[in-house]
């Protein structure tokens, strides 16, 4: 189960979106989406009439459906991590990061035992962790600025339903997680060891499309980015009517809603900007996070493009 996944939506609709057309209708922008507080700005602009009908949205249970169906063809983007964008990236369809939807400042958290007060006791201790998901981004990121090697702890590569049972039984002394699997830990008598707010503007979400798509029909690029400004106004500025639209959605509680959003800072037009300018910081992130990637296989190659990002498709104001 992959990063931001509550609770699983069903595919059906998703998948059904995917048929074919009438005869003579332009093909829309088929964007990827799945629950997580960073994306609901599209489910919101769906829901409000806000998405055009030049993009129509393919709503999976986690960012796996996404991943797969753009490695197949059947989609023109979607909403992945970064890493998550990486790793696509390098096996193909070649990607382009149009916008970013949420910066971490938490979400992601470092749980250990009690008896570990400090990131160099590590060395020597068992940590889960979902080596494929966002999880693992923020493992790598700990154990480097800790200095501490790869080979100096036992990773244990398990999805993240089965870290609860891991933790109860005793099996793991530390977990890299995310909200709200962090508080059910920190529930359980673990202490918050290490989060993404000590990782400045490092773990994003982001709105990928894929390059080939981007050169035919930057129009429909331009008009999700509208689609996800406008619902994020609603998200900012009516949080109250957005926390239960999104917890009715989701299955969850309003609480669980509200400490998502507590968690992570959603950026505005000019954020945008300049994360996504050339040389700008999510370029920086993902050259280096691709290339801790590569050093510790999880991807067979670094980045091999001179622009992973373009804001160019950022619409000029917004309201």
């Amino acid at each position: 189960m992959h990063r931001r996944h509550f609770l699983g939506a069903s595919l059906v609709a998703g998948f059904a979106a995917l048929g074919l057309r009438g005869c003579g209708m332009p093909r829309p922008l088929r964007f990827g989406i799945h629950p997580w507080i960073g994306y609901e700005s599209l489910y919101l602009a769906e829901e409000f009439g806000w998405l055009p009908a030049s993009v129509e949205l393919v709503k999976g249970a986690s960012a796996l459906d996404s991943m797969e169906l753009l490695k197949s063809g059947k989609l023109d983007g979607a909403g992945l991590t970064l890493d998550e964008a990486i790793r696509v990236h390098v096996e193909s369809p070649e990607l382009l990061v149009v916008g970013v939807t949420d910066v971490s400042v938490g979400a992601d958290v470092l749980v250990a035992k009690r008896g570990i007060r400090n990131l160099d006791q590590l060395r020597g201790k068992r940590i889960a962790v979902e080596l494929a998901g966002v999880s693992g981004t923020l493992l790598l990121n700990v154990l480097d600025q800790a200095g501490i090697e790869w080979d100096e702890v036992t990773v244990v590569d398990v999805p993240v339903d089965k870290y609860v049972g891991l933790w109860k039984r005793g099996e793991v002394d530390a977990i890299a997680c995310y909200e709200p699997t962090a508080s059910i830990l920190l529930g359980l008598g673990g202490v918050r060891l290490f989060d993404s707010s000590q990782l400045p503007e490092t773990i994003f979400d982001v709105l990928v499309v894929t390059r080939k798509f981007a050169a035919m029909v930057p129009d429909a690029v331009r008009a999700l980015l509208e689609a996800h400004f406008s619902g994020l106004r609603h998200l900012v500025r009516n949080q109250h009517d957005s926390v239960y639209r999104v917890a009715t959605r989701q299955g969850i509680s309003p609480m669980d809603v509200r400490l998502a959003l507590a968690s992570v800072m959603f950026p505005d037009l000019a954020s945008n900007r300049r994360y996504l300018a050339k040389d700008g910081r999510v370029e920086q992130v993902a050259r280096s996070l691709s290339r801790m990637l590569a050093r510790e296989g999880l991807v067979h190659r670094p980045l091999g493009v001179d622009r992973f990002s373009d804001n160019d498709f950022l619409p000029r104001s917004v309201a």
